[in-house]
């Protein structure tokens, strides 16, 4: 048992979650929205420390994230259970696993030592916490990344940026990157769609960058739900107010789990919803996750010089030399090596 992070007792042995914006009440012997935080006799426990469902080796490019140590790989770790109950989360089999498994919780035992020692021993460059939302098991998550930092090994979060803002400020300094979705610009497709609220996650994308975590940002556009005009250009809006630096990854959607009534993302609505962001003033926008899209090369904004070539999740530099360019010396944002 781990004693969780961030939560007060409400008296009559209940206890409120202070991890992320749910901000469960949770009575005795009941759990959380995640299914993997519970009250134990007044004390909240993470019922996932250290127990990995998932360990893998990945290009960073996959998060996605195209700024932070291009062609470098990634240790990627998740627990089971996740905040949001999306219709067409990709990996919901570990995701929502507590709750099509009557509470059962899965993972093979490891601690921060064993996950930061196998990524210096497999020479990957950053832990990433992925595949779930990273805030359900934070406490472990927080260790490993403290205890990497220390290592010279990066930290990633790939996340649904639903954290409060006090993990936030707890986090950033641990934190180098993180990828967060923007799922839509639409209150009722948060409600709908993932059984939460917008505007905590445009809170987050705020305050992240403000305290200088390289922030990515990815909307999975579906067809039908968040791909108007008006909708990819709100997003794209907002960004821009933040920085036009944010890189913005649009990315298909394909069927899968309780959302198997939607077609497949067409190339032309990335190519769009590329167009739209560059229009809006972000300097970086990319396609994603649709075989034989374009726009995943990172082109310098100063001078129009092709800075990083990718293909698939591979990157090759082309003309970005200790993180500016060749030609005209612009210094795009970024994690460079």
């Amino acid at each position: 048992m781990h004693e969780a992070l961030f939560y007060q007792q409400a008296g009559e042995g209940k206890v409120v979650c202070g991890l992320c914006h749910h901000r469960c009440h949770i009575a005795a012997g009941k759990r959380g929205i995640c299914g993997v935080r519970e009250n134990q006799d007044g004390r909240l426990i993470s019922l996932v420390y250290g127990r990995l469902i998932s360990q893998n080796i990945d290009p960073i490019e996959k998060k996605p994230m195209f700024h932070f140590l291009p062609g470098s790989r990634s240790l990627s770790i998740a627990t089971v259970g996740c905040n949001f109950q999306c219709l067409h989360c990709q990996n919901y089999e570990i995701s929502q696993f507590p709750h099509l498994h009557k509470g059962q919780i899965s993972g093979v035992s490891c601690s921060p030592g064993s996950v930061v020692d196998e990524a210096v021993r497999s020479g990957c460059a950053s832990i990433s916490y992925t595949y779930v939302e990273p805030t359900i098991f934070y406490e472990f998550a927080y260790d490993c990344a403290r205890l990497a930092k220390e290592k010279g090994i990066k930290n990633v979060f790939v996340s649904n940026g639903y954290m409060t803002g006090e993990v936030i400020h707890h986090l950033a300094p641990v934190l180098d990157g993180i990828n967060i979705d923007l799922k839509a610009f639409s209150a009722d497709f948060y409600q709908k769609i993932c059984k939460a609220r917008l505007e905590p996650v445009l809170d987050s994308i705020r305050l992240f960058h403000e305290l200088g975590v390289l922030v990515e940002v990815t909307t999975l556009i579906i067809p039908g739900l968040n791909d108007g005009e008006e909708e990819l250009r709100a997003i794209a809006r907002f960004l821009r107010g933040v920085s036009a630096d944010l890189p913005w990854h649009v990315s298909g959607f394909y069927p899968t789990y309780k959302m198997l009534d939607r077609p497949a993302t067409p190339a032309a609505t990335l190519e769009k919803a590329r167009e739209i962001g560059l229009a809006e003033g972000l300097r970086f926008v990319y396609e994603g996750n649709v075989a034989g899209s374009g726009g995943e090369d990172t082109l310098c904004p100063g001078c129009g010089t092709l800075l990083i070539q990718r293909y698939s999740f591979s990157s090759r530099l082309v003309a970005l030399r200790d993180g500016i360019c060749d030609h005209c010396g612009l210094a795009p944002a970024g994690v460079w090596r």
